[in-house]
This record gives structure tokens, C-alpha cells and sequence, in this order.
């Protein structure tokens, strides 16, 4: 058997982030306020998914301080949006997810491009 044939171990990152998201969403609902938990389970899931997408990331603290930069703003703007589930049903809140999604990323982008051109080059260290 080849180093291709093996199989990898199965990913639960997906199942992992989706329980959080229900586990919010219970918290919420047990609170009396099912409308809200809705939304900051999404932002939540959201948040952890961008972090996945970024993970090779982890280790600059920029990239943590981008994160609960967004975060922080995330918490006064789903507090102050009502979300009332007549208007909005599951499949509805998917391009609000995605948009928060990119909400998150693109930040993070942003700072990514502007801290790679500020820092030197492995090229220019090595002169």
C-alpha cells in the first residue's frame, strides 16, 4: 500500500462548528429569546468557519486581534438588528450568513495585504 492509497482520518471540524452553533442556539431559545440566538449563532458559526478558512494564519497576532476586532463589532450590531423569524425564514438568513462571511474575511485580508507589503521580503533579508 502507497503513501496515496491510505486513507486520511475523517475531518469533524463541520460537525464540531455545527454544534456550537446548536448550542447557542439552545442557550438562547432556553433564555426566551429565539430570534437572537438564531442570529448570533450564525455570526458565531460564521466566525469560527472564517477562522478555519484562515487557519495557516494562526499563528500571527494580528490575525487574533482582526478577529476579536470583528467579534467586538459583531456584538452591538446583532443586539441592535431585530431578527423576527415572519419575515425571515432558514434559507433566507443563507446570503446573511455568506455576507458575514465576508464581513470577516475581508478585514482580515485587508490587513494580511497590508502587513506583508510593510515587512520585508525573504529576498531583501538575505542581502
Amino acid at each position: 500500500m502507497t503513501d496515496s492509497d491510505e486513507q486520511k482520518p475523517t475531518n469533524y471540524t463541520g460537525v464540531v462548528v455545527g454544534a456550537i452553533m446548536v448550542a447557542v442556539l439552545i442557550v438562547f431559545q432556553n433564555l426566551g429569546n429565539y430570534e437572537l440566538g438564531l442570529s448570533v449563532s450564525i455570526c458565531t458559526g460564521m466566525t469560527i468557519f472564517a477562522i478555519i478558512l484562515r487557519w495557516d494564519l494562526r499563528r500571527k497576532p494580528w490575525f487574533w486581534g482582526v478577529i476579536a476586532l470583528i467579534s467586538a463589532i459583531h456584538v452591538p450590531l446583532v443586539l441592535m438588528v431585530p431578527w423576527p423569524l415572519k419575515t425571515f425564514n432558514r434559507l433566507s438568513l443563507l446570503p446573511i450568513a455568506l455576507a458575514d462571511l465576508l464581513i470577516i474575511l475581508g478585514p482580515v485580508y485587508f490587513v494580511e495585504k497590508f502587513i506583508v507589503k510593510a515587512s520585508p521580503s525573504d529576498d531583501e533579508e538575505a542581502l
